[in-house]
């Protein structure tokens, strides 16, 4: 393969349901990482999408008295208007009853099928309907019970079609042993271990009969039965990334595909931990391996974590505790939710989401920090130069100094916490900047400087300083808060591009005699 693109995709989300606080953090992640690796000039392709197959789609429907399209549809708006009011930009988009993803899926299914690893048996066994698969009796309590995570549960006799996935066992862990950066973070890939060395090598049951099931890809060898929905969906982030475009003959003005050979294996494949095993570490690698790609074509997983309620409880529906990110959004704006999600988090780890906290770091962050020095910094500009910024005062002192090494050492700072994806580390480092500034105005206290006409060169240096410190924070905080950057650059009446190559950061985006626009709040206090 001759990969040349940054392939970035995430667990596309069920369409059974409104969008809660783990979507809306899983694809800002997603977002910021994208935006990031744009700024270190990759070329990056960005995928996410919907699920949309499944008994719980066609039964939600019924419920509604509307068919499983309709249904799904109207939840795919929600998430589609929930992206553009986070600000989340993406390059492809997957809906799994999408005709290309349709025909993909029955071609790989008629592959497997012609060498012979699907095979049709009758199994009889407890079911989950909420996870929608045959569930053993290892999961089952000493009293007999399943455990909530398995939702109702009830016995069944059926005849169905099984991937051989059991003969694949070997070579799965084998690769886990000796591919150690398959799965991030390291805790993660021994939870996976853990769970391949304890687990049964069962196969895996990919067919529900059209009698219970019709709300879903139809098999191409047998048309009494649809796919089971994982089989589908996992089968997306090679669908929509170009996979069998010609093998297919797929040709769709409306939705252009990527080159395959261009992104993959994908460099980023962004899970939550809940779907990790056995979807995403052992269904989906296996089912790589069965239709020919190799160990080095195998896509790595970046696992994040939970947030729980402020109790530290899951975030579920039926425990009515889910958090809506869209009215935390109409009050603390897109960027306020952003910068709390990015902040407070360590990926691959859980946290409690705390709306008392997230008011604590708008105010002391956003509006008191960094909208605090931007106000100022104009206002004292302005006051004192009619918003002209001179940079060849010739004057530069020791606070001067330690102020553009901090920012020129900045980049390196924060490149391998977002390499590493741990963002809340590289928003630390850009935010004891943000200290620093707020703290060389009052070491250097322009307000006295403005009185003392020796000490004219001494306040042009220190202005400028502020402004130029203010112009790389809105580059690097742009990843995290787009619309923030592009705010403080319109006030600073700078053009500069977005993103910006950190590698062409330079100090020095302030040209000489620059005429500094208005202020305006940038995150006004909230009570």
């Amino acid at each position: 393969m001759s990969k040349s693109a940054f392939y970035l995709t995430t667990a596309i989300d069920y369409t059974n349901g409104s969008p809660h606080i783990g979507h809306a953090y899983e694809k800002l992640l997603a977002d910021v990482i994208a935006r990031y690796s744009r700024a270190q000039g990759r070329e990056v392709f960005f995928l996410t999408g919907v699920d949309q197959h499944g008994q719980k789609v066609q039964q939600s429907a019924e419920r509604e008295g509307v068919d499983p399209q309709t249904f799904a549809e109207a939840i795919t708006a929600q998430f589609l208007a929930l992206w553009e009011k986070m600000d989340i930009r993406f390059d492809g988009w997957a809906a799994t009853t999408h005709r290309l993803h349709q025909r993909t899926v029955q071609y790989v299914l008629q592959r497997l099928h012609d060498a012979g690893q699907l095979y049709k048996a009758s199994h009889r066994g407890f079911y989950s309907l909420r996870q929608e698969q045959f569930i053993t009796i290892k999961e089952q309590r000493e009293d007999g019970s399943f455990g909530p995570e398995w939702g109702e549960v009830v016995e069944l006799e059926e005849e169905n079609w099984y991937f051989r996935l059991s003969e694949h066992f070997p070579w799965l862990k084998s690769f886990l042993e000796t591919h150690p950066g398959f799965v991030f973070p390291e805790f993660r890939l021994r939870e996976v271990l853990n769970a391949v060395h304890s687990a049964g090598a069962g196969d895996l049951c990919i067919s529900r009969p059209k009698a219970r099931l019709a709300w879903g890809i139809e098999l191409p060898f047998d048309p009494d039965f649809v796919t089971y929905v994982w089989f589908d969906a996992l089968l997306n982030y090679i669908s929509f990334a170009g996979y069998l475009r010609q093998a297919i003959g797929f040709e769709d003005p409306d939705a252009a595909l990527p080159e395959f050979d261009t992104l993959w294996p994908a460099d980023i494949h962004l899970i939550g931990k809940d779907i990790m095993v056995p979807a995403h570490a052992v269904y989906w690698p296996i089912m790589l391996h069965a239709i020919g790609f190799s160990d080095e074509e195998m896509p790595r997983l970046v696992v994040h974590g939970f947030w729980n309620d402020r109790r530290g409880e899951k975030v579920s529906k039926s425990e009515g505790n889910v958090i809506d990110p869209a009215t935390r959004i109409n009050r603390f704006g897109a960027d306020g939710l952003r910068y709390y999600l990015m902040a407070s988090i360590a990926t691959g780890q859980d946290a409690d989401f705390n709306d008392d906290r997230l008011l604590e770091l708008y105010n002391q962050d956003l509006a008191n920090g960094l909208g605090n020095l931007l106000s100022r910094s104009l206002n004292m500009a302005g006051r004192y130069r009619q918003g002209v910024i001179c940079v060849s005062s010739g004057y530069d002192d020791g606070l001067s100094r330690t102020l553009r090494t901090a920012f020129l050492e900045l980049p390196g700072d924060i490149d391998q916490s977002m390499n590493s994806h741990q963002v809340h580390l590289a928003l630390e480092e850009i935010w004891k900047r943000v200290t620093q500034c707020n703290q060389y105005v009052e070491q250097c206290a322009p307000w006295k400087l403005a009185k003392d006409p020796a000490a004219a060169a001494q306040l042009d240096a220190v202005l400028h300083h502020l402004v130029e410190s203010l112009a790389h924070i809105a580059i690097h905080i742009a990843p995290v808060m787009p619309s923030t950057s592009r705010e403080i650059l319109r006030q600073l009446n700078l053009e500069l591009p977005i993103p910006l190559l950190l590698s062409n950061l330079r100090w020095g985006l302030i040209p000489d005699r620059h005429q500094l626009g208005s202020p305006h709040p940038l995150f006004p206090r909230l009570e």
